[in-house]
């Protein structure tokens, strides 16, 4: 590729800089970025290599890699849902904890928009791109994500994600969980400390990864006391009108349950609206226990007891996570760290009525 090319119109590229210079498009990236540590022999190569192709690096992308403002990225589906709102909060304070300006986007659950995304912040040279959210597991999405995380690293960025599950091993990203299915687990055994028997779950998406975990949690807790868990987990939706429907038709056919586990608080303040237009009170005839352990929680009549995330924290850590990982500290990547969840109790759930 020569000078006069690049005179006749076409642009050159990172790639082109590399390919010219035998080294990779990361190398070059840091070289021009200026604040990672390369050899001498790839730096005059690069050099080298920029002069003879003329290449000029984008003055916005420039500024954002390292000689101007430095950023992370947060992606999620949409910025209304108190947990997403919750991680982006921990990332925006941890980011300029870290002297970084925080970016927020959101994808609306579209593979293009996200697609779109993570170019146009690869190409800004964004330190770490963070992607939160239950995820629906196939290959498809696990190719998506991999080109993700290998278009990133070839530039010095990283892919963080956050409450999802890990890639292959040997693919270049991190990962930021917390306790999930043991969050449900634990709820749903607390219901059951209390004496309760007939118990339902109500809420989330089938084959959702996050839904999926909770009900995992639910069936073993249920199952280590020998209960049946056969027609006793209702799927539908995460949102509040289908926590209320739900509860009114199981409720019409007879009431069979004493307790609800719930999806998320959405889904408990639908269940308990249900409860009371049918007559019946929360907790004297049934018991009712949320998830998120969202502000709407100890907002309900009566106040929700409810799994408490710690989703500010998933955020902070997900952005420690990656700058530890740009400073060469992170020992090892394909460690999952995960937090812990618990319960916190207030008046929703008592003793089943003799």
């Amino acid at each position: 590729m020569s000078r006069q090319r690049k005179q006749a119109g076409s642009r050159t590229t990172i790639r082109d800089v590399a390919a010219k210079s035998g080294v990779s498009v990361a190398t070059v990236s840091r070289v021009l970025a200026g604040n990672y540590p390369t050899s001498e022999d790839a730096k005059k190569k690069v050099l080298a290599a920029i002069d003879e192709l003329n290449y000029v690096m984008n003055a916005h992308a420039r500024g954002l890699a390292g000689q101007g403002t430095r950023t992370i990225a947060i992606l999620v589906e949409q910025v209304t849902s108190p947990f997403y709102a919750a991680v982006a909060q921990g990332v925006e304070e941890q980011a300029a904890a870290g002297g970084r300006l925080c970016l927020i986007c959101t994808t609306h659950g579209d593979p293009a928009q996200e697609l779109a995304l993570v170019n146009m912040l690869r190409d800004q040279g964004t330190d770490a791109v963070i992607i939160v959210g239950g995820i629906t597991p196939s290959r498809e999405y696990e190719i998506r994500m991999a080109r993700y995380a290998e278009s990133l690293n070839a530039v010095g960025s990283v892919l963080v994600l956050c409450g999802r599950p890990r890639l292959d091993a040997d693919v270049p990203h991190l990962v930021v969980a917390y306790e999930n299915e043991e969050g449900a687990y634990a709820a749903t055994n607390y219901i059951l400390s209390k004496g309760h028997e007939d118990v339902i779950f109500v809420g989330g998406v089938e084959g959702i990864s996050t839904t999926d975990d909770r009900v995992r949690g639910f069936r073993r807790a249920m199952q280590e006391r020998g209960l049946p868990t056969e027609g006793r987990v209702l799927l539908g939706s995460h949102r509040e009108a289908f926590g209320r429907t739900a509860v009114q038709e199981r409720l019409a056919r007879g009431r069979d349950f004493t307790a609800i586990v719930a999806y998320n608080d959405h889904i408990a303040a639908g269940a308990l609206l249900a409860v009371r237009q049918a007559g019946l009170r929360v907790p004297e005839d049934v018991s009712v226990i949320g998830y998120d352990d969202s502000l709407l929680a100890s907002n309900l009549t009566p106040a929700l007891t409810s799994v408490a995330v710690p989703a500010q924290e998933l955020g902070r850590t997900a952005v420690r996570r990656a700058l530890e990982h740009q400073d060469g500290d992170v020992r090892d990547p394909s460690q999952v760290v995960t937090l812990a969840t618990h319960v916190v109790v207030r008046d929703s759930v008592a003793r089943p009525r003799a």
